[in-house]
């Protein structure tokens, strides 16, 4: 009964994710009429990163920040694709799909169980199930009718050009590697590597912001926009930042990243509650699609109690 327990606390905490996720695309979307990505993220995980080891000295106490004698060239280069990997691909992708650019980019996270089931098999020479590449194959094919309105031939034709989708795909290859990453450092809590990783990636995203200023492809940031673009940095600081970071990373601890990353197709399925919210109709075929991935990820879970009680 405790394990079970512990197993839904997980499958709670990685879906609380997901859905602050989801509704980061919308809000994000608003954001890009104001600041581009890059500059955006560097004042977002600069604010995220010292929340985020604010949280773990109060949890753990400030020797949980020393890292002498462990893989802290490994946490940062997993912070760095996390935090940085994922904010500038998947949010310039979004930015160059332009309207359709929040359901877009949202329906590209979906492909981030297959990416993490595939890293995993090639990194740990571990080959997946044939019943996790059918829950991801179903989750995923809903998700495609969930954002394209019941016709997934039809997101070949709402403006996502080949700059903007490889963007998008890099950003959650991005994912994916951060979040099978974690389990290269089992003896960190989820505190630790989520304040750990966003610190190091924050490093890479400074330096790479200030790379791309002087170098004239994005200009510097204008505070006086700043006023304007406060209600969006706090959803993306404290909700799709430090909350959703932390429920992510606590829960794949508990469920470990393959069976977590399942999750993520909520995102787009959140993304797309939004927008119909806000006045988008909903057809039999989305319905459909939102049903395909809720059975995937009940079946998934299913599975996953039967191979542990096996």
């Amino acid at each position: 009964m405790a394990v079970r327990t512990e197993y839904l606390k997980g499958m709670a905490l990685c879906l609380t994710a997901a859905v602050a996720w989801g509704v980061s695309f919308p809000v994000m979307g608003l954001a890009l009429q104001r600041m581009d990505p890059f500059n955006f993220t560097a004042f977002r995980y600069g604010a995220a990163a010292a929340i985020m080891l604010a949280i773990l000295c109060y949890k753990e106490g400030g020797a949980a920040l020393r890292l002498r004698g462990e893989r802290y060239v490994l946490a940062w280069a997993l912070g760095s694709c996390g935090f940085c990997g994922y904010g500038f691909f998947i949010f310039h992708g979004q930015q160059l799909a332009g309207q359709s650019g929040a359901l877009s980019a949202s329906a590209m996270i979906a492909t981030t169980p297959m990416l993490t089931l595939l890293l995993n098999w090639a990194i740990r020479r571990k080959r997946p199930s044939a019943v996790a590449f059918g829950c991801i194959g179903l989750s995923f094919f809903g998700v495609l009718l969930v954002v394209s309105g019941g016709a997934p031939g039809s997101l070949l034709r709402q403006g996502v050009g080949g700059d903007s989708a490889a963007f998008l795909l890099l950003g959650a290859a991005s994912w994916a590697l951060y979040t099978l990453g974690a389990s290269f450092f089992p003896a960190w809590s989820g505190y630790r590597y989520s304040a750990i990783t966003t610190g190091l990636g924050l490093a890479t995203i400074l330096v790479s912001d200030l790379a791309l200023q002087t170098l004239g492809y994005i200009p510097r940031p204008a505070l006086s926009v700043l006023p304007a673009l406060l209600p969006y940095l706090g959803y993306m600081v404290l909700v799709a930042g430090v909350l959703a970071v932390l429920c992510w990373n606590l829960g794949n601890k508990i469920i470990t990243p393959t069976n977590g990353v399942l999750f993520l197709d909520v995102v787009p399925l959140t993304a797309f509650a939004v927008e119909a919210l806000a006045g988008t109709p909903i057809t039999p075929g989305q319905l459909a699609g939102a049903a395909c991935t809720a059975a995937a990820l009940v079946l998934n879970n299913l599975y996953q109690r039967r191979s542990q009680a096996a």
